[in-house]
């Protein structure tokens, strides 16, 4: 996301910055395994790793080792992913971020640049049910200028369990739902994938929130936990500009309602049913209030449109 990523918490990991490595397997010794550093404990699926010192020169390519092959369906660009993860340079002892302490998996939707190039390359092609080590040159990583605790030029090692895999909708779908209030915005039915039309009106804005359907499919309810998987534009009510938009990437994302802080659009998502289209209005207790944010001026009614695609 661009201008409401500052709306979600989230892990050092989602922000981003070549073939796959060789089949050299490397030596082996108690800190290194097929080239890579090695699991020195919980070593098993679902357990937290802990991983070794690295040892001699790092791989100069993306290198993927399998250490145990799960059963399910195997991964493919496009797919919503949760996954946990463990990740260590390569010359440090220290994990500089994992999931597993955090007690949440992290969801990512796989080659949409949400994540370093290494993850999205790493990940694709592997089964459901797998942990697999990558090791990830500074190039497919955080590059020159490093992040956070990662310094400039970093080899990275990540273990990575890959709990789920979900194929995304290109559209909401379900049975359109009469628009009928002519103080509401009107929104477009198409369901080809392309952005649905957005007409907002020329009165004062409602007062209240409003989350209303556009097309209502038969999918389960969303809870306030869930991650949901969706498609979106946001407008301002005032002059009905469109201030972000997934359509123009052509890529959707990931919300996760329990780090969702604009409560208007948390709020108008909870109980609405999955592959829906939903039109929300957050009027400014219910969005930014008095505070201008990211452009966004103060006291401003926002408006999101938003296919519900899935969710993890």
């Amino acid at each position: 996301m661009r201008r409401l990523a500052g709306l979600l918490v989230v892990p050092l990991l989602l922000l981003s910055t070549a073939a796959c490595g060789s089949d050299d397997k490397g030596s082996d010794s108690a800190s290194m395994k097929n080239g890579l550093p090695a699991i020195t404990a919980g070593e098993k699926f679902g357990e937290k790793p802990t991983l070794a010192k690295g040892e001699g020169d790092p791989p100069k390519e993306l290198k993927v080792n399998v250490i145990s092959e799960g059963n399910g369906a195997v991964t493919k660009k496009g797919d919503a992913l949760q996954v946990n993860y463990l990740g260590q340079a390569w010359d440090s002892t220290t994990p500089f971020d994992n999931s597993f302490d955090r007690g949440q998996p992290f969801d990512l939707t796989l080659g949409a640049g949400q994540v370093i190039k290494g993850w999205d390359q790493g990940l694709e092609g592997q089964k459901v049910g797998s942990r697999i080590e990558i090791g990830i040159p500074p190039e497919l990583g955080y590059g020159a200028q490093g992040q956070g605790d990662i310094k400039p030029n970093a080899t990275l090692v990540f273990v990575v369990d890959i709990l789920k895999a979900v194929t995304i909708p290109k559209s909401a779908t379900g049975t359109p739902v009469a628009q009928d209030d002519k103080d509401l915005p009107k929104v477009g039915t198409n369901t080809d994938g392309k952005a649905p039309s957005l007409t907002i009106p020329k009165t004062d804005p409602p007062t209240k929130l409003v989350s209303n359907y556009v097309l209502e499919a038969n999918g389960e309810a969303v809870k306030a936990t869930d991650t949901v998987v969706v498609n979106y534009v946001a407008a301002l009510w005032a002059d009905g500009k469109v201030f972000d938009s997934t359509y123009t990437t052509g890529k959707p994302a990931n919300f996760p309602l329990a780090q969702l802080t604009l409560k208007g659009l948390k709020d108008g998502l909870v109980g609405k049913k999955i592959g829906s289209r939903v039109l929300i209005v957050a009027p400014p207790s219910e969005a930014f209030g008095s505070e201008e944010k990211q452009g966004i001026p103060k006291n401003s009614t926002l408006v999101f449109v938003v296919d519900i695609l899935t969710k993890m």
